[in-house]
């Protein structure tokens, strides 16, 4: 990941604490997040002063908010399935509560990621998640921020997506 110019950060217990400091010395002031997502309960209750980086809920359908979303928000949230170890790659399966705009529209995109869903191959992580049983209508897999090259092979980061990808590993729950 951080060959592909992700950032990694080992957090804890206090993830929301260590994303908020992370945000704060990048110059972020807003975050958008699914209060009603698999994270978004324990990153309110540990976010911690919302003056620097406020943390906004992500309740309004796209069409009443996009000026917002895409002017005025520095970064998003999401949650993560898992990681695959030999390419870098994190694998989202964006749930309705937590829509994958949040990943794709936000200059940062931060991704908490458990370390112990952390698969050495992408065929190990089919198995242990029992992808056979059902897939989601939407699978992403994210190897680094968003980059684009030019026919001269300039590379360009944040060109149609996120410039910056930020990503605690918690470990320990």
């Amino acid at each position: 990941m951080e060959a592909a110019h992700g950032e990694v950060h080992q957090v804890g217990a206090d993830w929301p604490r260590r994303m908020y400091e992370l945000l704060h010395q990048k110059g972020g002031g807003t975050l958008l997040y699914g209060p009603e997502g698999p994270l978004g309960p324990a990153l309110e209750q540990g976010w911690p002063d919302r003056s620097a980086v406020r943390s906004i809920p992500y309740l309004e359908p796209v069409e009443t908010c996009r000026e917002s979303l895409f002017r005025s928000v520095d970064a998003g949230f999401t949650s993560c399935r898992g990681a695959i170890a030999e390419t870098g790659s994190l694998v989202l399966w964006p749930p309705p509560q937590e829509p994958r705009l949040l990943s794709l529209v936000p200059p940062i995109h931060c991704v908490l990621l458990d370390a112990a869903e952390i698969c050495p191959t992408f065929h190990e992580l089919l198995i242990r998640q029992s992808w056979h049983t059902g897939m989601p209508g939407n699978a992403l897999l994210i190897s680094g921020p968003s980059k684009s090259a030019d026919i001269q092979q300039t590379l360009a980061y944040g060109v149609h997506g996120p410039q910056t990808l930020v990503v605690p590993v918690r470990h320990g729950g």
